[in-house]
């Protein structure tokens, strides 16, 4: 990261001029090595260091890191040990995923307070639909300037920003001059731009799609309107008709500002390897069940069906648990997993468990009426609001089984599917 000053929001590169008035103008904000810029912007000693994001002191695999460590060979995914051969003076950071969080949700507000139309991507990328927007502010270029500004003023962090008519594209041009890039790649000029592009190099086509394209002598996107739509469309459907576009420029995949309905809300964590104490293994559990069922309650999910899995050395040992009744209450969750899992594992080594809710439905409103007890249910549900309005203020597990005070000390991370609003913002 380097030091901003007033000319670092100066694009890198010279935008071609353009008509004021594009019939769809799609811009992508990327944050350059974001977890990294975030410690360097707080810390202004590791300004200019090689510095890489572990998850927590104990870490052993780069998270992310920044360009210094990047440009002697360190990249995102690397074990520790190898990266500190590659680059000797390699600084390791414990991630802070709560700051992290926090500076992303800031950043995707500054971005809706200049163009509301956005669809978070991840918890450093977002993509912006400036079409209606040039009534207002004038050219897609100028919009992406004021929203280059906006992450500044929001966040102290510089950025990457790709601006096109589609969203493959702008994604693929926001790439091109990081880190703080400004691309343009008008969309009457797409096609052309991504011709000598493999087709892998897009977002959205994995390597195997990349055989079976390579199988027909698509390698580089020039060669996609040689091959006829309706064989993708046989092979993957609807999917397979937007990567022939996507190829060309001509992404027709709208903006999805809304977050899904969940199809399931889970948690994991490895653990210590070959664990074979009972006592470690239910800590864990219980664990995992109370993130679970703080997280259902948070965004008002009850779930009746929960997958309670150990992964050992051959695979995954565990099996479906369905409750006599809709919940979110952990201790009722853990009471269940336990019974199932004991059944399942038989003490051998264990690395690794999940509890995931599979079939979460917004939360009644109302007590069950058919409860052998009510007033407990009302008292249950009471303690629990009182237990998660402390935990929200004074740190997660303020208010926790005792079991868990053993719980692993490792930190949490930003979930890969964090978004700043709904269901998906796990940490």
């Amino acid at each position: 990261m380097t030091t901003v000053s007033s000319s670092s929001l100066v694009p890198r590169t010279s935008p071609l001029v353009c008509p004021v008035h594009w019939k769809r103008a799609i811009a992508l904000i990327d944050m350059n090595a974001f977890f990294a810029s975030v410690d360097q912007r707080d810390f202004p000693s590791l300004l200019g260091q090689p510095i890489a994001i572990t998850n927590g002191l104990r870490g052993s695999c780069v998270i992310t890191c920044s360009y210094e460590a990047r440009a002697q060979g360190v990249h995102t995914g690397m074990r520790l040990k190898e990266a500190r051969q590659l680059c000797p003076n390699l600084v390791q950071r414990p991630a802070r995923p709560q700051v992290y969080a926090r500076v992303s949700t800031n950043i995707m507000q500054a971005l809706n307070d200049v163009c509301p139309d956005m669809e978070v991507f991840s918890v450093d990328e977002a993509f912006i639909d400036m079409t209606a927007c040039q009534r207002l502010y004038g050219s897609p270029v100028r919009i992406a300037r004021l929203l280059k500004q906006a992450v500044y003023r929001a966040s102290g962090l510089l950025c990457s920003i790709g601006v096109s008519g589609d969203k493959t594209t702008a994604k693929f041009a926001a790439k091109l001059n990081k880190p703080n890039g400004f691309t343009v790649i008008p969309p009457w000029e797409a096609k052309e731009r991504l011709r000598d592009v493999p087709v892998t190099e897009l977002c959205g086509i994995a390597e195997g799609i990349g055989r079976f394209l390579a199988d027909y002598g698509v390698k580089v996107c020039g060669d996609m309107e040689k091959l006829p739509i309706s064989i993708l469309a046989r092979r993957f459907g609807n999917p397979g008709r937007r990567i022939w576009y996507m190829c060309q420029g001509a992404d027709p995949d709208p903006l999805h500002p809304d977050v899904a309905a969940p199809k399931s809300i889970g948690h994991g964590k490895v653990m210590p390897p070959n664990t074979r104490s009972r006592d470690v293994v239910l800590t864990y559990l219980q664990h995992m069940c109370s993130k679970v069922g703080a997280r259902l309650r948070r965004h008002g999910f009850e779930a009746r069906t929960f997958w309670v899995g150990l992964r050992l050395q051959v695979g995954w040992v565990g099996d479906k648990v369905r409750l006599p009744f809709f919940s979110n209450d952990h201790r009722k969750i853990y009471n269940y997993c336990r019974e199932v899992l004991e059944l399942a594992w038989q003490g051998e080594g264990a690395r690794q468990i999940q509890v995931t809710a599979l079939d979460p439905q917004p939360e009644s409103m109302q007590l069950d009426m058919f409860a052998d007890d009510p007033e407990k249910q009302l008292q249950e549900k009471m303690l629990h609001q009182a237990m998660d309005s402390i935990n929200r203020r004074y740190g997660e597990f303020t208010v926790s089984p005792a079991r868990l005070l053993e719980r692993s000390d490792m930190p949490n991370v930003i979930a890969p599917a964090w978004k700043p609003d709904g269901h998906r913002q796990t940490i």
